[in-house]
């Protein structure tokens, strides 16, 4: 099966290749069926892969596709690499993949470019799997591109829309600064190791100096940062819910922004070697944790809560990865991929019902309403919350509990960032499911539960959200880390000593307290106490506006580096551009038409002109030879 992983990515290309070229030709169910039936061919062939690798003796297989580029000392193989790393990606792809392309049959619907969005939708999965399965960084960095590429068409969907269409480009060119980044990092690789393939690479890298390796280590990370939305370049990753609900839990939630993580992961040895990249890795994971929590404290808007939950979760699993936790982050992805996909599938259910609203001040008492909806979004927020048995509780307490080994100020950065998490997303039910409803008479009217081709997808997440804790037990409670052991092939151990079981115990007896305890806040506030988000900005202390505006980040970039730029450009336009270059250019073709004009006298006709022309010219010359000599 491990010969036939080529199909997996194949099958979502032909289905874009099938859209693309015809879907306006077919109906919308055969469109939808051919795109969701593409990915969940490569959901088995996928499954049948990741079975062989686990009862295989080696963990590690290439596949070479076909002979790709050879160029002096460059030689790229197209190749994939099938290993334990690779392949439980494959599953959240696809797994993820075919529940969101089924849930976006019934969400898209009605929509104009139903067979434009699966085209996309098919490419996106096609990009995604070419950047875990590939055996090269040259690989990766296609599928990379390709996903931007792809997030950039699906966030600018709805393109009669100006303000999602800016969206799309914030997004696009955020995602190019990192891109640089990584770029540069291959070229790097490629000088010092005269090769980009993973193997090769990493088996010399103890060859190469620690400030070479951190350097390449670093602007890796760089890339990282674009794709993960970390700090400084996360402020596309919020606008980007510009696009329709299902490409916010595909690509925002449980693909494309965990590409970072993927790399980190795959190129552990790097960070390894690396303290300074690996303590970069840490804090600003962690910043980019509290600060984007922070944030999502006070919005309303419930595509944009979800959204700063998704960049803070980031910057947990970029923690545990600084810390050299890798396999907990991955393990976390995982998790995040089971909940957060069921949290904006969620949410699009609630808009649906809401007839597109979005402002969760003008929810409420939605609970019977929409009651698998409720019930299924109660289990995501209870498993993102880290409650035990919940998913959520394990993978979040693995990270923190390696953190808490490494360094104790980043424990409790941590840990507040996670007790946020509890705070606004139970802010959210809440205020969406709970209490009398704020809507229109209409709005009203027009609450009903979404079809079942979108409660199913929910019903599955929400069921693997309660299990899927089961990949990762706490091996102290003497069962088996399945996680921990799969990745052990690819990733390093983290050179930790092992926490003792009493320290175990409070650490996560502390987490479990302060996750109910803010719950229960939550619970007095919102339910008890009735109190509801202020219905305007002014109605706001200074502190509460600050948080509400988003620290005026993108203010900021605004008026410290778009119109400098702009202002920059205007000068280089009027001046270099207009004045100089054009005027160098017309000048030229000036000079020419002047010097053409005034030629043009000796070119009259007049054959007696000539031959007076020559003599003198012959004159000339024996004049000149004889002042010569």
């Amino acid at each position: 099966m491990i010969k036939l992983v080529a199909l997996i990515p194949l099958f979502p290309l032909i289905g874009f290749v099938i859209n693309g070229f015809f879907g306006k030709k077919i109906s919308k169910a055969m469109s939808g069926g051919i795109a969701s039936l593409s990915v969940f061919a490569s959901l088995i062939v996928s499954v049948g892969v990741f079975m062989e690798l686990q009862g295989s003796e080696s963990k590690t297989h290439v596949v070479n596709v076909f002979s790709w580029i050879t160029s002096g000392m460059l030689n790229v193989p197209f190749e994939f690499l099938v290993d334990p790393l690779s392949t439980v990606f494959l599953l959240i792809i696809t797994g993820i993949g075919f529940l969101i392309h089924v849930y976006s049959i019934g969400y898209m619907h009605d929509d104009e470019g139903f067979a434009r969005f699966f085209t996309y939708m098919n490419l996106f999965v096609f990009f995604m799997l070419l950047l875990v399965l590939g055996n090269n960084f040259l690989i990766t960095f296609v599928g990379w591109e390709g996903v931007g590429l792809c997030s950039y068409l699906l966030i600018g969907f709805w393109f009669k829309n100006t303000a999602y269409n800016n969206a799309a480009k914030k997004a696009f060119i955020m995602n190019r600064i990192g891109d640089l980044g990584f770029l540069l990092g291959i070229i790097l690789i490629f000088i010092n190791f005269g090769s980009i393939t993973y193997g090769e690479v990493f088996d010399k890298a103890g060859t190469v100096s620690v400030s070479t390796i951190t350097t390449i280590a670093l602007l890796l990370f760089v890339g990282a940062i674009g794709k993960s939305a970390q700090l400084p370049l996360y402020t596309w990753l919020p606008d980007a819910m510009a696009g329709p609900t299902p490409v916010s839990a595909l690509i925002h939630a449980a693909t494309m922004v965990t590409a970072g993580i993927f790399m980190v992961a795959r190129a552990n040895v790097f960070y390894s070697i690396s303290a300074v990249a690996s303590e970069t890795v840490a804090i600003v994971g962690v910043v980019t944790a509290v600060f984007a929590a922070t944030i999502g404290l006070l919005q309303n808007d419930i595509k944009k809560i979800l959204a700063y939950s998704t960049v803070s979760q980031l910057g947990l699993m970029f923690l545990g990865l600084g810390v050299g936790a890798y396999s907990s982050s991955v393990f976390h992805v995982t998790t995040h991929a089971f909940f957060k996909a069921l949290l904006f599938l969620g949410a699009g259910s609630v808009i649906h019902a809401m007839g597109g609203e979005q402002d969760i001040r003008k929810m409420g008492g939605l609970s019977s309403k929409i009651k698998i909806t409720f019930i299924t979004m109660l289990i995501g927020t209870i498993a993102i919350s880290g409650i035990p048995p919940f998913s959520g509780f394990f993978s979040k307490d693995e990270i923190l509990a390696h953190t808490y080994e490494h360094s104790k100020t980043l424990w409790f950065f941590g840990m507040l960032a996670s007790m946020m998490t509890v705070f606004y997303m139970f802010r959210l039910m809440f205020l969406t499911f709970f209490g009398k409803f704020r809507g229109t008479h209409a709005q009203e009217h027009h609450l009903h539960e979404s079809p079942p081709s979108m409660t199913f997808p929910l019903i599955v997440l929400a069921i693997l959200s309660v299990i899927g804790g089961v990949l990762g037990f706490p091996e102290f409670w003497n069962l088996p880390n399945w996680m921990h052991h799969n990745l052990e092939p690819i990733v390093l151990r983290p050179n930790y000593s092992i926490l003792s079981h009493e320290t175990e115990w409070s650490l996560m007896g502390i987490a479990v307290a302060a996750a109910l305890a803010v719950a229960y806040f939550a619970y007095l506030m919102f339910e008890k106490y009735k109190v509801l988000p202020a219905d305007r900005e002014e109605q706001l202390k200074p502190w509460q506006r600050l948080i509400y505006n988003k620290y005026y980040v993108d203010e900021i970039y605004d008026a410290v580096i778009r119109k400098p730029l702009d202002g920059i450009s205007k000068v280089l336009h009027s001046v270099v551009d207009k004045e100089l270059i054009d005027g160098l250019v017309n000048g030229v073709g000036s000079s020419v038409k002047l010097v053409g004009a005034s030629v043009r006298y000796f070119q009259n006709g007049n054959i007696g002109f000539y031959l007076m022309n020559m003599v003198l010219g012959v004159v000339l010359i024996i004049l000149l030879t004889f002042i010569i000599r």
